[in-house]
């Protein structure tokens, strides 16, 4: 049991680095990709698409990653079927 629990720690932590390189990468990127939009097309400004549809992979992943447990999560889905079974024993 407690081999269980700290395999589901590890992976957690796991997702959690996951995020974190991922978030590094989006603002590493899109400063990147400020400085030559600002260097090459000073006022015509399409770095920020990037940034917008990006940005909301990022709150998703964020998502996934902190509220998957809370929202349809597996705790949301045993509530579920224990809620359906008794319903039907009833």
């Amino acid at each position: 049991m407690e081999d269980e629990a700290y395999e589901r720690a590890k992976a957690h932590v796991k997702e959690i680095r996951d995020f974190y390189y991922h978030l590094g990468m989006y603002i590493f990127i899109n400063l990147l990709l400020f400085t030559i939009n600002a260097v090459t097309a000073w006022g015509s400004w399409w770095f920020y698409w990037v940034t917008i549809f990006w940005g909301i992979g990022v709150v998703m992943h964020a998502a996934s990653v902190w509220g998957g447990k809370y929202f349809l999560g597996k705790e949301w889905e045993e509530k579920r079927i224990q809620k359906i079974l008794e319903k039907e024993n009833k």
